[in-house]
């Protein structure tokens, strides 16, 4: 089953990999974004099937990524959302 899916990754490499992956696979990435706004205009633009985003995004590059998940899954309750990071915190 092929699933229509939207990218979101402030980083291109790691943008650039997951896109290379989930195509290899047969999946359809319908936009790629770098920032927290664009992942919510496109999930409101083109209805995907799926979202991966990153937690840290610009704007602010804290918790932008995570906001934003969270606010597409208040609007829309059946949207999977799967949540990356590549964040370390050394205590």
């Amino acid at each position: 089953m092929s699933l229509r899916i939207v990218v979101a990754e402030d980083s291109v490499l790691m943008r650039n990999g997951i896109v290379s992956l989930l195509t290899r696979f047969e999946h359809e990435v319908i936009a790629e974004v770098s920032t927290a706004e664009g992942l919510i205009e496109a999930v409101e633009a083109d209805a995907p099937d799926l979202v991966i985003t990153d937690v840290r995004m610009p704007p602010a590059h804290s918790d932008d990524g995570l906001r934003a998940a969270v606010k597409l899954r208040a609007r829309h309750r059946q949207l999977p959302v799967l949540v990356l990071s590549q964040y370390v915190e050394q205590s």
